[in-house]
């Protein structure tokens, strides 16, 4: 089970859009997934449409028993493969700004109680073949650095850390990659950046190729090649509850395949894992 966060330390540049794209990817691609929503406005639970729960991410977050992380998730209305750990306006309260080793490890024990277990059925049974109920977990973080997205920090693989191409998206992931590498140091050490995702892109737009630039020669190879073009589908998929996949316009398929491209990495990441996993 790979986990993977979607972090931005500045608001408004998209950061749910590229949770939610890569969701519809790992979909459509046959990537069991679960989205965890941790920002209070739960907008990718809204996006994702899930059936109703008795429980929510605030109440995983309060008492991680298996039995509340079973009650908090629920089928995607996008269809087969795709679950949500639900959000909710009540997880703000466990967003202090200095918690404790044991708040912040509250997530991390929650999804433990996912890893490792096997979805069979008799005939796969049989020939000796199980698959792990999720392949993947997006943990959507709030655009700030308390409690709660330090906790997605402590239980991550992987952080994407997305950014918009503003002048002040240089400071932002800047203060995205310190996060990463701060929190990779007191309490996660299998936490690694997977790159910086540039959004809301506009062709021949001369300020923004400027601070793609800036960012490429301060990050590197970090800077992803692939950018996500400011399209409309993003807001019409989304209005509609669908995944931009299932969204049929040149715009959509512009962007989807930047998503799939993005699902190759975090898988390939894995694979890396593996290996030192078992060591």
């Amino acid at each position: 089970m790979q986990v993977v966060a979607t972090l931005s330390l500045k608001g408004g540049v998209g950061k749910t859009t590229v949770a939610l794209g890569l969701a519809g990817a790992a979909q459509r691609h046959g990537v069991s997934t679960l989205v965890v929503d941790l920002d209070p406005q739960a907008n990718a639970t809204t996006a994702l449409d899930p059936e109703p729960t008795t429980a929510t991410v605030a109440d995983v977050l309060d008492e991680p028993r298996r039995a509340v992380v079973e009650r908090a998730i629920a089928p995607s209305a996008w269809g087969e493969g795709l679950d949500v750990l639900v959000g909710a306006e009540q997880t703000e309260r466990h967003n202090h700004p200095d918690p404790g080793a044991a708040q912040l490890h509250r997530l991390d024990r929650a999804l433990q109680r996912l890893a490792g277990e096997l979805i069979t059925d008799p005939a796969d049974e049989a020939r000796g073949l199980a698959e792990e109920r999720y392949r993947l977990v997006i943990v959507d973080c709030p655009p700030s650095l308390g409690q709660l997205t330090r906790s997605a920090l402590s239980a991550a693989d992987r952080a994407i850390l997305v950014t918009d191409p503003t002048m002040f998206s240089v400071s932002g992931v800047q203060r995205a990659f310190d996060a990463v590498q701060t929190e990779r140091e007191r309490s996660n050490d299998r936490l690694q950046p997977l790159g910086v995702l540039v959004n809301r892109v506009r062709p021949r737009n001369t300020e923004h190729d400027f601070r793609i630039s800036e960012l490429r020669e301060l990050f590197g190879p970090l800077v992803f090649n692939s950018v996500l073009p400011d399209r409309s589908a993003v807001q019409q998929a989304q209005g509609a509850c669908l995944p931009i996949q299932a969204w049929d316009t040149p715009g959509a398929r512009e962007i989807s395949a930047v998503f799939t491209s993005l699902l190759g990495r975090v898988l390939r990441s894995a694979s890396r894992d593996r290996p030192a996993a078992s060591a």
